[in-house]
């Protein structure tokens, strides 16, 4: 983690909007020793600390409160909920603060692995999920028979799917061999990739989310690691 020269907050200043602790609460804790800062024990409650600075209270990592963005790679068997009475959620794979507060812009089935991203900014979710704003998802998709050139078509002009009164918008389907393709769509209708490859007499196999918008699946992450997004990511995504 990179290093910011500016000290400008106090800690015991930090440790008190970032916990429920008040400041005489936050300096006993300080002085006590239970604080690392960069994982040096600080006892010093007037030490300023950098803004990316990392603070931790008995060795729980603490981070301000505010806005989170955060990239996680979906194995499958786990689904995009806060909570599941029969399988484990994208939740349980985190080590967070207040995981209760985050929620998946833009949900993946239970077998569909790949790019999640999750906030608790419900403006910049809704501009990720809302199909007017033109955020476009793309799929490494895999299936049982071959991909006409005639599905490309359909797919370019939207296509019924089983009881929805509207076409999909139109996506833009690549294909990359006999049976695996590559799809962009800017919707996020039940089972969308799913149904459409459905509706021209096709099942898909394996399904994989590539990217949202400008945001891409980091490649370092390994199955059900995560990181937070960086400014650009954030700010690639127009609220």
């Amino acid at each position: 983690m990179s290093k910011n020269s500016s000290k400008s907050l106090r800690l015991d200043r930090y440790l008190a909007s970032v916990t429920d602790y008040s400041r005489s609460d936050a300096k006993k804790l300080i002085k006590s020793g239970e604080i690392t800062v960069d994982a040096i024990v600080v006892r010093d409650p007037a030490q300023g600390i950098a803004a990316d600075a990392e603070v931790r209270l008995s060795g729980h990592s603490l981070r301000p409160v505010g806005p989170r963005y955060i990239m996680l790679n979906k194995p499958q068997g786990f689904i995009c909920a806060a909570r599941d009475r029969r399988h484990q959620t994208v939740l349980d794979l985190m080590d967070e603060d207040n995981p209760e507060r985050l929620h998946v812009a833009g949900r993946l089935d239970i077998d569909t692995t790949g790019l999640v991203l999750l906030t608790d900014d419900g403006a910049w979710s809704h501009a990720v999920t809302s199909p007017q704003r033109q955020c476009w998802k793309s799929y490494y998709v895999e299936t049982a028979e071959v991909i006409s050139e005639q599905t490309q078509v359909h797919f370019s002009r939207g296509v019924f799917l089983k009881d929805d009164k509207a076409r999909t918008l139109p996506a833009e389907l690549s294909i990359l061999g006999e049976r695996v393709a590559r799809l962009k769509i800017c919707e996020g209708r039940y089972h969308q990739v799913k149904r459409m490859f459905g509706a021209e007499g096709n099942a898909v196999t394996r399904l994989h989310r590539e990217a949202i918008g400008e945001i891409s699946l980091d490649a370092d992450l390994a199955e059900g690691e995560y990181r937070y997004l960086t400014a650009d990511e954030v700010a690639s995504v127009q609220t």
